[in-house]
């Protein structure tokens, strides 16, 4: 009966989309849902409105309320729109608009962009794709109010996403993001104001690339080791996307004059032919890097997302085998080589902090510490680290940030993820591992000596459509009421639910979470240094678990027995929760 329910609903719904106000290739694509038997599709694309996550407004394109297509972006803009005229009544409001090499992305960018217009809002628009934190960047250094970003970030082909940014230049907190989505809620297909104002769109590009790239440059910290190593053999490849675009352009500006780009994905296409998920996460996403790296015995490679803010990584292990090195391990070398250098230069300042998620490696903690380094904790999403960065302005100067899923932002005249800093840092960090004679894996494998080791692991269970959700929902809910006693054959020692903002120690002493406001994140500490993190996706059908395991390790060369030793306790932690 449910289901009738469901299916009467979405009919209603969908029925409203073969109205006049709709063009007639979207009706014709509703009308086929409707007279199909199966309605799952039907279901699928109707039965909720996009809605903003962690990232955004993200999903597959197509018609229907639960799909991108020009009426959901054009009620997302028009929403964000109304809701900058009553923010800033009475002044000149401006927005940036950017975009990635996906599928109609250029086209939802230039509907955003006259929408904006035709509410007398000023529209900077980027000529062609670019990355997502130049979009960061030139909100700060137009003195724009807001900003859109049209990307589905390293997502499937199918998807495209909105990421919407406050005049600081980070994508939307409270109480903006839900002021936004009341707002869209609000708008109706008739209300959207389609026909632009050209006199209010200024065309960008070159100018602005300019002045972020000199300001990216400025974040360098030994620009001697760069000349001395300037001949570093870099493999680069943008996997189709924006950082073809600048980070090759970086790296020259930088000083390195051996880079090689993999000639096969400069190619802009949102099909991403060439790979399976264009996810620098994934293994497969870098073949094609490693292959040209291995022909020119090159020492490190990078790929970058379709919209440059996530860095992948390889090196050569000890033995001279190419290794991808892990989001959690990218970070922790980021910010290992900073605040190493910093002190070694006597760069570092007493309110000098760095930022991780909750999800990240505690490793960083472990080094900030003994460093006596400030490190903050925040939620996943890089609108966290801004908003940190936000409340010290004037007062702390933040010096890199990062999380697990290979983000990093080594400056603060960017407010989201860089893969433009962080490839030309990282090209830096190579340079000087080079210079002592060292590789990037040498210098992973000394901080696991003097910090202990962790293994990091990322499960993610996905769930698609309604009924996934219905089964997230429930996997967190027995959590909550049934949580374990003990995970891997260690006890929990502490659970820390985001949701209640809630504490408990095994004794039951329960103590506040301090945070900005609740999250639906629980974690477990085990007696052993275990580590478990559980989140259900913001933007994707899935539930993540991260798992970190600890162990000691004596010197550089018992790695792979520690790691071995980690890879059994990781699959105890699967074992005890059933994933």
């Amino acid at each position: 009966m449910e289901n009738q329910d469901l299916i009467k609903q979405v009919t209603v719904k969908a029925q409203e989309w073969l109205g006049p106000a709709y063009d007639a290739e979207t009706q014709a694509e509703v009308r086929k849902m409707l007279d199909n038997s199966d309605k799952t599709e039907l279901i699928e694309c109707f039965y909720k409105d996009l809605e903003f996550g962690t990232g955004g407004l993200r999903g597959i394109m197509g018609a229907g309320s639960n799909r991108m297509n020009i009426y959901t972006v054009g009620a997302a803009t028009q929403g964000l729109a109304n809701y900058l005229n009553k923010c800033f009544a009475g002044q000149s409001i401006s927005v940036v608009v950017g975009h990635d090499c996906r599928n109609n992305s250029r086209k939802f960018a230039e509907i955003s962009a006259d929408i904006f217009s035709a509410n007398g809002i000023k529209v900077y628009l980027f000529d062609d794709l670019r990355p997502t934190p130049e979009v960061s960047f030139a909100i700060r250094h137009l003195g724009c109010q807001s900003g859109i970003n049209i990307t589905a970030s390293h997502n499937p082909h199918e998807y495209n996403g909105y990421k919407a940014y406050w005049d600081d230049g980070a994508q939307v907190l409270a109480p903006h993001d839900t002021g936004i989505i009341d707002e869209v809620n609000k708008v109706k297909v008739a209300d959207i104001k389609f026909n632009g104002n050209k006199d209010l769109i200024q065309i960008i590009g070159e100018d602005v690339d300019k002045a972020y790239l000199e300001k990216v440059h400025s974040i360098s910290i030994d620009p001697e080791v760069i000349k001395r190593q300037k001949d570093l053999s870099i493999v680069y490849t943008p996997l189709h996307g924006a950082g073809r675009a600048l980070i090759p352009a970086s790296l020259k500006l930088w000083g390195f004059e051996n880079v090689h780009c993999v000639e096969s994905q400069m190619v802009k296409d949102g099909n991403f032919p060439t790979v399976v998920s264009p996810n620098p996460e994934n293994a497969e996403a870098l073949t094609l890097a490693i292959k040209l790296a291995k022909e020119i015995d090159a020492d490190i490679v990078m790929a970058s997302d379709p919209d440059a803010d996530r860095v992948g990584m390889a090196c050569k292990d000890d033995k001279g085998e190419w290794v991808l090195i892990n989001g959690n391990q990218t970070c922790l070398l980021f910010l290992y080589y900073i605040i190493k250098n910093r002190l070694a230069t006597g760069k570092m300042q007493p309110g000098d902090f760095i930022v991780k998620t909750i999800v990240t490696t505690e490793l960083i903690k472990a080094v900030a510490d003994k460093n006596h380094v400030e490190m903050l904790d925040c939620y996943t999403g890089f609108k966290w680290i801004a908003r940190e960065i936000r409340l010290r302005e004037g007062k702390q100067q933040y010096i890199g940030g990062g999380e697990e899923s290979y983000g990093f932002l080594a400056e603060d005249f960017v407010r989201d993820k860089d893969a433009v800093s962080a490839c030309s840092l990282l090209a830096e960090i190579c340079a000087w591992a080079k210079d002592q004679g060292k590789t990037l894996y040498d210098i992973l494998m000394g901080i696991y000596v003097e910090y202990g080791f962790s293994k990091e692991t990322t499960v993610n269970v996905v769930k698609p459509g309604k009924s996934g959700a219905d089964e997230i929902k429930a996997m967190m809910d027995n959590f909550r009421a049934n949580p374990p006693k003990e995970i891997g054959g260690s006890k929990v020692a502490l659970i820390k639910d985001y949701k209640t903002l809630k504490a408990t120690d095994a004794a039951g002493k329960v103590s506040d979470l301090n945070m900005p406001e609740p999250s639906n994140v629980l974690q477990y500490f085990t007696e052993d240094g275990t580590k478990i993190s559980v989140r259900p996706s913001g933007t994707e059908p899935k539930i993540k678990f991260y798992i970190e395991v600890k162990g000691e390790m004596g010197c550089p060369k018992c790695y792979a027995k520690v790691n071995v030793d980690a890879e059994e306790k990781v699959k105890a932690v699967r074992a005890s929760l059933g994933i």
